[in-house]
């Protein structure tokens, strides 16, 4: 670790929250390893018609880009046909940078220090997913059986996500054509830009207020939530995805409120066809949390990496059924929200509660105290 700003004293004492901040990897696992995109969208609903009549130019233009995006994909007839899914790949994260509002420090061996882990994403029409990923030796569940969202995290165990049903991201990072347009089928195209070389149609989409306000709870209110997607103008292929949500949970003494800035950057790269449909094989995010607001010019921020790359994808899996999204036996009552999520990990210092036996698992074994996956099974529920 490099600190690059601040002066001499109190190093020890701040060295010392800069591991205890990347020991919370478990924190920023949970940020990354599965987090949900901004609005409820079913691929089943189809996309609307091309047309420019009575259509703001911003909209039929955003139409138009879906529309190349599909065609590119592999055509929407050949989506549609899509039953199920199943995707394993491999990820490499790292906590790259911590800063407060004097010092800043990066990690000069971000290259050395990143954690392996894999992942296993299966999917199924209309609106089913299930994940799980494992990163140096901790485990994030997550998944989706139509109707109710859940997470399995280190330190919350088993819980119900807040809000309506909507998809993974990760599905979104070039896994999954016909759920990314459809969720961009309400967007907004704002222009065009160059990224990293590659021009681009931005389109932009931004949750509606009402569901925010289902997302939020208690005295954490979900502000915004925006994404912007960025398809390339060569290929028509999905190339940049970035979002951010803020949320200001109220302080319960009457002090000043705190604000979380989440923000997240994915960079889709090597698309190649599996059975006729472009599938994005390898691909690059960054994640930011930033939190402020408790004194005046006091921040913390923590930058983590994430690299990934894609083994094996197979469509339309024979025998797998509803009963594989079954959620776990032991979800906690009611829900909770991103943020509230995010600062119960941030405090949490018990350890995970006792996990469930997913429908769908992941077959592992241990290499040297590490956890390392050698396929899928399919699992007993009870």
């Amino acid at each position: 670790m490099e600190r690059r700003r601040g002066g001499g004293g109190g190093g020890g004492g701040f060295f010392a929250a800069l591991r205890e901040e990347v020991a919370r990897g478990l924190l920023l696992l949970g940020v990354m390893g599965a987090p949900l995109a901004p609005v409820h969208v079913s691929a089943a609903e189809p996309l609307p018609h091309l047309s420019i009549k009575d259509t703001p130019i911003e909209t039929s233009s955003a139409q138009y880009i879906l529309q190349q995006y599909l065609a590119a994909s592999g055509g929407q007839k050949l989506l549609a046909s899509v039953r199920n899914a199943y995707t394993m790949g491999k990820v490499r994260m790292v906590a790259t940078e911590f800063e407060t509002a004097g010092r800043l420090v990066k990690n000069r061996n971000a290259a050395r220090c990143a954690e392996p882990g894999r992942f296993v994403l299966w999917q199924m029409a209309p609106e089913m997913w299930y994940i799980e990923l494992a990163v140096g030796g901790s485990k994030v569940h997550a998944g989706c059986n139509g109707k109710l969202v859940w997470r399995h995290t280190p330190w919350l165990g088993a819980h119900a996500a807040k809000g309506p049903v909507r998809p993974l991201r990760r599905a979104l990072q070039g896994l999954d054509p016909l759920t990314t347009a459809s969720m961009f089928a309400g967007a907004r195209c704002i222009g065009e830009r160059k990224v990293n070389g590659e021009d681009c149609f931005i389109l932009k989409l931004c949750t509606e207020p009402e569901t925010l306000k289902a997302r939020s709870e208690g005295l954490a209110e979900i502000i915004r939530h925006v994404m912007f997607g960025y398809f390339s103008q060569r290929t028509g292929l999905l190339f940049h995805i970035e979002d951010s949500h803020l949320t200001r949970i109220q302080s319960t003494t009457g002090g000043d409120a705190v604000y979380w800035e989440t923000t997240i950057n994915s960079f889709i790269e090597d698309y190649r066809p599996v059975e006729g449909i472009m599938i994005a094989h390898s691909g690059r995010s960054a994640v930011t949390l930033f939190r402020f607001g408790e004194v005046a010019m006091s921040h913390t921020k923590t930058r983590m990496e994430e690299a990934w790359s894609i083994e094996e994808v197979v469509f339309n899996v024979p025998g797998l059924s509803m009963d594989c999204f079954i959620p776990p036996t032991d979800i906690k009552s009611g829900s909770i929200s991103e943020t509230v999520e995010l600062s119960h990990g941030e405090k949490s210092k018990v350890g995970p509660p006792p996990g469930h036996r997913a429908k769908v698992a992941a077959l592992e074994k241990a290499v040297d105290g590490k956890v390392a996956w050698s396929g899928t099974i399919l699992e007993d529920h009870n």
